[in-house]
């Protein structure tokens, strides 16, 4: 039976600063029960990794930066949702945060503000002044996968712990995909 860890061999995050961005690494104690596992950089997408390593699909959950704006002034902020799922960012996110707009953030202010690779980023270890929004789904979902910061390693977390998160908010705001 699939599981958020898969095949892959999981040691304490703190444990392996190496396999993680730095902002990852510097947050990596606060979370407790944080556990890192290094991957092929090539298989970090999320299909490719659940294929590969036999990671759940619905214990893989996502991070999607986007930017809000209004009058402005630009947000940003964290979007967690299961791979399963599709947030509602146009609707339920964009009024969450008080904006007349949003979209996904410019990968490269992405990548420069949270100090992490593109198709890595994590809620761990984010600027502490972004919300992280966590999906109804993944609060529910026990454990599950998320990025490390880099593409050549994944985290497995308790969801509950996204939670402690600075910033963090729980929200009914995914759907799952047909």
């Amino acid at each position: 039976m699939p599981t958020a860890r898969g095949s892959l061999s999981w040691s304490p995050a703190t444990a392996h600063p190496e396999l993680l961005a730095p902002p990852v690494a510097a947050a990596a104690a606060s979370v407790p029960g944080l556990l890192v596992a290094e991957i092929d950089p090539g298989l970090a997408d999320t299909a490719a990794l659940c294929d590969a390593y036999g990671v759940d699909l619905a214990r893989s959950a996502n991070c999607v930066v986007v930017a809000a704006r209004r009058a402005g002034v630009t947000t940003y902020a964290a979007v967690m949702v299961l791979a399963t799922h599709r947030a509602d960012i146009n609707g339920v996110v964009r009024r969450h945060l008080g904006a007349r707009k949003i979209s996904f953030a410019p990968q490269d202010d992405a990548v420069s503000l949270s100090g992490m690779e593109f198709g890595g980023i994590t809620p761990v270890g984010l600027p502490d002044d972004w919300p992280v929004l966590v999906d109804d789904a993944v609060a529910e979902a026990g454990e599950v996968c998320i990025g490390s910061g880099v593409r050549r390693s994944k985290l497995v977390v308790e969801a509950a712990e996204l939670l402690r998160l600075p910033g963090a908010e729980r929200l009914a705001l995914a759907a799952p995909v047909d």
